[in-house]
């Protein structure tokens, strides 16, 4: 999961009590940290759809993958034999098959399952997390599964109970849709119930079992005024732990929240107590969005954040986009959790929805955290890179089946699932080596002050202060790291670059060609020597596609001997090279997308020089990233098609296209980011990057207008051969990919750029 987002609450003034005797001593040595694994596997329930992760992802049909999960160098993971998936009609009919190769698999590989019984589900159809029975019904499954499988001996029966307990009986988001104290209380107690019977029927079987109990842990910051409900929702956020290990007694700081606001029975809450099951290891999940901000001036935050108590009305949004301080710092967290129970700890979750480098920070500053902590006494077991094979749809806390898909270790949107950059650093870090990169030498985006979308306040102090506004750049970017260096200065592929790899905090120089000429090997030669780079990305080219049939010796001097001067001299220097191709090497010759592999046929000047440059780069250096592209729209130039169509007719003139020249125009921020991933993750050779979708150039104007609410009845239609085009164009350049399909759809990118262009206009 990515997204932690909270509803309504109904809340008293409570304090919080810790009474917790130490149940284990410090360890005199600290032990290897390990690399745990984990598929995203929830099988939630919304009305009564259900949506199953793993067959989302495909790994319900592929066996293959845990090879490639074993090729980590993981020592354990967090694997799904799920009651949903192998009994949805009762253990009676329970299909083990699957369950059966994959730990037979895992066996062999030498890697350790702690299997996941339920995971943010509600049972089968015939139960529910209210059902007074489900409890029973997990421990009745869990007893068959540890029969079945005897040599596994780590479980985690329920995940998250305290998370699920919220989205289902508070927040309404799932199954059963409570929206009341209540309902939550009875799903949090049933689900912790379930945890400690179903490790007294698995103990049975195997009672050398260990209970490995996850919980998503936050931290809840407020106003003065809102201090009282801060206070109750971080006692409230131990409550399933606390339930396992037996604290839930009268001098418990929820205890009159329980027992008198609530209405639990006190033997209900005694039985916890008498039948206490504290984890063998704490598995905390920890995730940006888990720290929360509230503040009762709601003018300043959006109406989808405001919720509030039975005293005051108050906004919830993410503590990180407006706390000065930013997050709560991961060494500060586990260091709590260890305070408070002296159990082992392992961080269970480590995943970020972001671009690759941002995801490649947010681990090593997880691993850093645990590292130290180790070395401070406390006896840390693991990190987890949970989303090895990453996640559908938690954008929406899955209510919706709407294809948002993110990347984790492994990248799906590809042919099988494709290693990234996480992939390397994991084989490290699970080796006790150190992973390096240029990209890891700047802050995350929650340490930047890009992250603050609403007023800043410290979250220590609740004031606000304009000199700490302009101050919340916790850890600039240092000078001293490697640059990208980035050609191209003055066109619109070389200034995207360069504004994403600001937002992204890569350091880079973007470069004119007074500074480097790519023409000239000298010049080169001695930019890379001066500058160092880690990479090189060749935005600069010869575009004038109906001038370079009059020019076809500077058109072939800029395109293909630059690109080819290039790649001669980051091959020298060990330095990666991205360098872009276009949809223009092909004739059109055909009706069906083409790929990576199709031979290439150009028809002009331009098309020309762009595929000798490709067969000289890469014979040059094989290891260069080329990629092809088609016409770039974007937000921030004016000289693009869409660009200059919606200006045309905002004049109220008309604008002519062309009608049968089909395209994949693709828009440069998704091109920009895509590129980027590739090259940090290593990937090399010839890559399609293009918005799917196809569209004739007349079609293309007529949405655009259509969406900016303009006049599309002025977009005038006429074969290309009336357009006066110097150059030959292809019929047909649609591009598709064989290697990944990377970039959105052509209607979402659309709908992007309209968006922007209004809000430019505003």
């Amino acid at each position: 999961m990515t997204i932690r987002q909270d509803g309504q609450r109904h809340t008293p003034k409570v304090s919080l009590i810790s009474d917790m005797a130490q149940h284990a001593a410090h360890s005199s040595q600290p032990s290897q940290l390990e690399v745990w694994g984990g598929v995203e596997c929830t099988v939630n329930r919304v009305g009564d759809q259900y949506f199953d992760q793993l067959e989302r992802n495909g790994h319900a049909t592929r066996l293959e993958d845990l090879d490639q999960f074993a090729s980590l160098g993981i020592t354990a993971i967090r694997y799904p034999i799920l009651w949903e998936r192998i009994a949805p009609n009762g253990l009676a009919q329970a299909d083990w098959t699957w369950a059966d190769q994959r730990l037979e698999r895992l066996q062999a590989l030498g890697i350790r399952p702690i299997l996941g019984l339920v995971h943010h589900g509600s049972g089968p159809r015939d139960t529910s997390l209210v059902d007074p029975a489900f409890a029973e019904k997990v421990a009745q499954f869990a007893a068959a599964v540890a029969r079945r499988y005897p040599w596994v001996n780590h479980y985690t029966p329920i995940n998250e109970p305290l998370t699920t307990a919220r989205f289902s009986g508070l927040y309404g988001h799932w199954y059963p849709h409570g929206r009341d104290d209540q309902t939550f209380i009875r799903v949090l107690l049933n689900e912790c119930r379930a945890v400690i019977l179903a490790m007294q029927a698995i103990r049975q079987a195997n009672p050398q079992a260990q209970l490995v109990q996850t919980e998503d842990l936050g931290k809840v910051f407020s106003t003065p005024l809102l201090a009282y409900q801060a206070q109750f929702e971080n006692n409230r956020r131990w409550l399933s732990l606390d339930l396992l290990c037996g604290r839930i007694d009268r001098a418990h700081s929820l205890w009159k929240y329980l027992h008198h606001q609530v209405g639990i029975d006190e033997a209900e809450l005694v039985w916890f107590q008498e039948n206490a099951c504290p984890p063998d290891v704490v598995g905390i999940n920890r995730y940006l969005t888990s720290d929360r901000w509230l503040d009762e001036r709601l003018d300043r935050y959006p109406a989808s954040s405001h919720g509030g108590n039975e005293t005051h009305q108050y906004a919830d949004v993410e503590a990180v986009r407006v706390c000065i301080e930013g997050i709560w710092d991961p060494y500060s967290m586990l260091k709590e959790v260890w305070e408070r129970y002296q159990l082992p700890v392992a961080v269970t979750e480590v995943h970020l929805q972001c671009t690759r480098e941002e995801q490649l920070r947010w681990i090593k500053e997880i691993w850093d955290a645990a590292q130290r902590l180790s070395r401070d006494g406390v006896e840390i077991r693991a990190i987890t890179a949970w989303s090895l094979l990453g996640a559908y749809d938690w954008n929406s806390l899955v209510t919706r089946a709407d294809g948002c898909y993110e990347p984790g270790v492994f990248d799906l949107r590809a042919p099988r699932p494709r290693s990234t950059a996480i992939a390397e650093m994991l084989r490290c870090l699970a080796q006790g080596q150190n992973y390096s990169h240029p990209v890891l030498e700047a802050p995350g985006w929650w340490q930047r002050s890009l992250r603050l979308l609403y007023p800043p306040i410290s979250c220590t102090t609740g004031e606000q202060s304009i000199e700490q506004h302009h101050s919340v750049e916790q850890h600039p970017i240092a000078q001293t790291v490697a640059p990208l260096v980035i050609t191209g200065a003055t066109g619109t592929l070389g200034r995207a670059f360069a504004r994403m790899c600001e937002l992204r905090g890569i350091s880079y120089r973007l470069l004119s060609r007074q500074e480097m000429d790519i023409t000239n090997p000298t010049s080169v030669d001695q930019a890379l020597v001066a500058l160092k780079p880690w990479a090189v990305i060749n935005a600069a080219g010869y575009v004038r596609v109906d001038e370079a049939e009059r020019e076809p010796q500077l058109c072939h001097q800029i395109n293909a001997d630059g690109a080819a001067i290039l790649a001669k001299a980051c091959l020298q220097y060990d330095t990666p090279l991205v360098t872009f191709s276009s949809d223009l090497v092909f004739d059109g010759d055909r009706a069906a997308p083409y790929t990576e592999s199709s031979p290439m046929r150009p028809l002009n000047i331009y098309g020309h020089s762009k595929a000798i440059a490709e067969q000289r780069v890469l014979k040059t250096q094989p290891r260069s990233l080329v990629i092809r592209t088609s016409a770039f729209f974007g937000p921030w130039d004016d000289y693009n098609f869409l660009a200059i169509a919606l200006k045309t007719l905002t004049a109220g003139e008309s604008f002519i296209a062309a009608e049968d020249a089909i395209v994949s125009p693709t828009y440069v921020p998704d091109l920009v980011n895509a590129t980027l991933d590739l090259l940090i993750d290593g990937e090399y050779g010839v890559w399609h990057l293009a918005n799917s979708g196809a569209t004739t150039w007349a079609n293309f104007a007529q949405q655009a207008a259509e969406l900016a609410g303009l006049d599309a009845t002025r977009i005038e239609s006429r074969p290309t051969e009336e357009l006066g085009w110097i150059a030959p164009r292809p019929a047909y350049s649609v591009l598709s990919s064989e290697r990944g399909t990377l970039l959105p759809s052509l209607e979402g990118a659309m709908d992007r750029y309209i968006q922007q262009y209004i809000a430019n206009r505003a």
